[in-house]
């Protein structure tokens, strides 16, 4: 599955050259332009009649496949919320879980992740958004509703569209699926209230990606974000936090099952440790015990001094119930760095009557 998946990255990247490729992409592309008039047609009609709800709604997505820092946003949403007092409920649709299993596997990982760091919220797991929005209203007497991946739920209203982007790679080759990376056309982007742009602060040029916003949607606010590492927990001790400078200078090895390990990379490189290799997975990878005594094995014979991996996929790791003071978890929080208080001034101004 992993050689498969990046088979097919390269293939749509044009990183793999000849014949075969060409006409492979060539085939994707005539299904990518089908792909885009059912996500048209659907969207269209969904949207005519959105159900709307006695709560205020709010939704975090994305218009590209993978990580765009959606998550990390939403933690951020609902701790300012949770200061103003606001009865929240956060709702996924769990991707990847399995029923068939326990805690962090059966809930899904960005989910349980959520449910353990915002203890005052609800976190609600349901393919059907509907569904859950009527539940966290009728059970739990819930005021605000944040979709969790929420771009693509057409059937409902929402009071603040919220469109995270990842700065490094923003829209891929600007094709659909499954011959590009969008999960619906630029044209989209139109129905954004607020753009967050994530992964900035790394001394990027993102004036272009900035204009070519401005002129698809010039009504959105631009928020400029960056994920700030806090520190370093163990992975058999959650919940004592280490200070960032405690490994300074160290040699490790740093593996993730996350959409964009890239950021996961240069924010452990920023701190200062030597990254001797950086494994992989899939991301929502379930991992097994073998994989991760493997990496264990490889980091002690190799003599390097640490293993850290991401809180999203410490869940499912601390689930197997492994023991080694080597494995570390760096803990990130999503800071705005540019237009934070007139983005506070949107989102308030819901609840203002």
């Amino acid at each position: 599955m992993v050689f498969l998946r990046e088979y097919l990255y390269n293939l749509v990247s044009a990183k793999t050259r000849g014949p075969l490729s060409s006409i492979l992409r060539a085939f994707l592309f005539l299904l990518s332009l089908v792909y885009g008039l059912i996500v048209i047609i659907l969207a269209g009609f969904y949207r005519k009649r959105p159900v709307r709800f006695a709560a205020k709604v709010i939704s975090v997505g994305n218009i590209t496949l993978g990580g765009t820092g959606k998550t990390a946003f939403v933690e951020y949403l609902a701790g300012k919320l949770n200061l103003q007092k606001k009865k929240i409920a956060i709702l996924s649709r769990g991707y990847k879980r399995n029923l068939k299993r326990k805690g962090a596997q059966a809930m899904g990982d960005e989910p349980a992740m959520l449910e353990k760091k915002l203890p005052f919220a609800r976190v609600i797991v349901d393919k059907n958004r509907v569904n859950s929005a009527f539940k966290a209203i009728n059970d739990y007497a819930l005021d605000t509703l944040i979709l969790d991946d929420g771009l693509q739920q057409w059937r409902i209203f929402k009071d603040l569209e919220i469109v995270t982007i990842d700065i490094s790679d923003p829209f891929g080759n600007y094709r659909m699926l499954p011959a590009g990376f969008l999960r619906e056309p630029i044209g989209a982007l139109k129905r954004a209230d607020v753009f967050v742009l994530t992964q900035c602060g790394f001394g990027r040029d993102i004036s272009d990606l900035i204009a070519r916003l401005k002129r698809i949607n010039s009504r959105a606010l631009i928020v400029e974000s960056t994920h700030q590492p806090v520190g370093f927990s163990r992975i058999d001790n959650p919940d004592e936090l280490l200070s960032l400078d405690t490994f300074k200078g160290a040699n490790a090895v740093i593996f993730s099952g996350i959409g964009n390990p890239g950021g996961f990379e240069n924010s452990v490189h920023a701190l200062g440790i030597n990254i001797a290799r950086s494994i992989r997975f899939g991301d929502h990878h379930d991992y097994t015990h073998n994989e991760i005594y493997d990496i264990i094995s490889q980091a002690q014979q190799n003599k390097q001094e640490l293993i850290i991996t991401t809180a999203k996929d410490a869940v499912k790791i601390r689930e197997l119930e492994i023991k080694c003071a080597l494995i570390l978890v760096l803990n990130i929080k999503l800071k705005i760095i540019k237009n934070e208080a007139e983005f506070d001034r949107r989102l308030f101004k819901l609840y203002s009557f």
